[in-house]
């Protein structure tokens, strides 16, 4: 039987989306590193180096997620973010008593514990989200995936604009906002972020509602980046300061305007439900396997359960003396993490996934250096431009693949092939260094690191299954630390470091100073675009039997 964790509940799913956005704001706020590594550096006295290391373990905190995957499949998920919480106070809070000089001294071992604590919270609020938003939407895996990762794309912007016209670029209040502000934040969302009523896919508002929600988060991005450029280029009133923030809040609370609708109009809400019902209960003419009411996860598991197990099934079975042993799943099924990690596909995705993230988390960590070193006069837009492009590769690509998966079946991976030959163009036009391309190459960059993490998510979930997804998309992300420590730390620092050196100096200028780093992940992107080429061609028969029709077509197997 499922999990009683998995059991839905009797509402629709859309309000756990709403209050979605708030948390993957939150989950983000490892986002601000570089918003605080110079008070740190100053204040802490610590070197390049040191700051360098730092940056690696908020990375790998916060994409170590074993722990919250395996939690959200025996806990609800108010637990798993109740200890994203307590990460969260506990870390932020113990890196502000330092850098507030309130602890005399910290060694430096205990502040990187400290700061990967810190961001680890990110990875139990991220994981309590996304897995249970993907339950609750279990036949629109890629729209959901593609606007949670976009808000967390988004996260950035928003510190920002917050660390910029609340706190007036304080990051010791900053430390404090995050310590405290956070928590609270979460605290006030559990009650929404639960298992729900699985939205059935064939509403005629559900699509509306999902093109609402991304055409506010548009607006969102489009407004963060306006704002974050008027600020750096005029000087704002701390009344129109607040403003621009209270406007940012609204465009915040804009999805849940959905679930306001459906309360405010319930007759209406009842009859697009009506869809809802389990078998036997008003709607038994749809006794396909096709999850196309997907009203109850636990009916429809009893349902398949009662077929496959039947009372002369059993009986034959005593008779032969046991009852058969249980096969292994098939691509599409419920895998527990043991069985997919030995499975080829799992390995290709992990690697076409670590090729992509790893070679771009490079770039975006030494953003600023580059964009120094290439000329760039003002970096902070840059970063902007990134932002806002990253968000729009996240959200883009889960809506495009989701309308090219159900319309022609191409798999997902198709588009993580693509993102990784434009990412490859991308590290050529930054290595080349030719005027005018600084700012294209972010661009195109931005979306192609974005499209790889969309992609990723629901791809690992049609493969593999829903109900062990939470632990096995955690293993995925671990691409992000790893490409950190082996492309960034140990290639394009020290590549930055030797050209430094012959200048003469710590800070290097021009284009040999990446130059050698980004024909190396170029290389990478290459072979990652191989990989993905090869996964495609390997999952077209599993997408083909998973979309027959343009429905997502339930294994016998699933407890989704």
């Amino acid at each position: 039987m499922p999990s009683p964790v998995l059991k839905a509940g009797s509402r629709p799913p859309w309000v756990g989306l709403g209050a979605a956005v708030w948390a993957q704001i939150a989950a983000g706020n490892a986002s601000t590193f570089p918003l605080y590594s110079p008070l740190l550096k100053s204040v802490l006295g610590l070197n390049q180096q040191e700051l360098t290391i730092l940056g690696v373990a908020s990375d790998i905190g916060e994409s170590v997620g074993f722990l919250p995957g395996i939690a959200c499949n025996k806990f609800p998920p108010w637990a798993v973010l109740l200890v994203g919480c307590g990460f969260c106070f506990l870390g932020y809070g113990v890196l502000w008593l330092a850098v507030s000089q309130t602890i005399a001294s910290m060694p430096f071992v205990v502040l990187c514990i400290t700061l990967c604590i810190a961001t680890n919270s990110n990875a139990w609020i991220g994981t309590a989200v996304l897995v249970t938003n993907m339950r609750n939407f279990p036949l629109s895996r890629g729209t959901v995936a593609g606007i949670l990762k976009g808000y967390i794309g988004l996260s950035a912007a928003v510190f920002t604009v917050v660390y910029s016209m609340v706190l007036k670029k304080s990051a010791l209040n900053l430390l404090l906002f995050l310590a405290l502000g956070i928590p609270v934040l979460c605290l006030a969302l559990m009650y929404f972020i639960r298992p729900c009523t699985p939205a059935s896919g064939e509403d005629s508002s559900e699509h509306v509602h999902f093109l609402f929600t991304i055409t506010v988060s548009v607006l969102l991005a489009i407004y963060l980046l306006t704002v974050t450029v008027i600020n750096e280029i005029v000087t704002l009133s701390d009344a129109v300061s607040y403003i621009l923030v209270a406007i940012m809040v609204i465009l915040l609370l804009s999805p849940l305007a959905i679930p306001l609708k459906m309360t405010l109009f319930p007759a209406r809400a009842r009859a697009e439900s009506s869809d809802h019902l389990p078998l036997g209960e008003g709607n038994a003419t749809q006794a396909d396997p096709l999850l196309t009411p997907s009203s109850s996860a636990t009916y429809l598991g009893s349902f398949h359960e009662a077929e496959d197990f039947s009372d002369v099934e059993t009986l034959l079975a005593i008779g032969e003396g046991a009852v058969k042993k249980k096969r292994r799943p098939k691509r599409g099924e419920d895998f527990k993490f043991h069985e997919a990690f030995i499975k080829a596909d799992f390995w290709l995705l992990w690697f076409a996934y670590f090729l992509g993230v790893g070679s771009g988390v490079t770039v975006l960590n030494n953003l600023s250096q580059i964009g120094i070193a290439l000329g760039a006069s003002d970096t902070t837009i840059l970063l902007s431009l990134f932002s806002f492009c990253n968000f729009v590769g996240r959200l883009g690509s889960g809506a495009v693949s989701e309308h090219y998966l159900r319309t022609k079946t191409i798999p997902r991976t198709f588009w993580m092939a693509c993102a990784h030959i434009f990412m490859l163009v991308s590290f050529v036009l930054y290595a080349l260094a030719l005027s005018g391309t600084l700012y294209v190459a972010t661009a195109l960059f931005g979306i192609c690191y974005g499209t790889q993490y969309s992609i990723m998510v629901p791809t690992s979930s049609e493969l593999f299954g829903l109900k062990h997804f939470g632990v096995n998309y955690s293993f995925m992300g671990l691409g992000n630390p790893i490409g950190a420590i082996l492309f960034s730390v140990l290639l394009a620092g020290n590549v930055y470091d030797a050209e430094a050196a012959k200048q003469g100096g710590s800070t290097c200028i021009g284009s040999s100073c990446f130059r050698l780093t980004f024909l190396v992940l170029a290389g990478a992107c290459g072979l990652g675009t191989i990989l993905s080429i090869i996964l495609t061609i390997r999952v077209r028969p599993v997408y083909q039997m998973l979309y027959a029709g343009g429905s997502f077509r339930l294994p016998q197997n699933s407890s989704h």
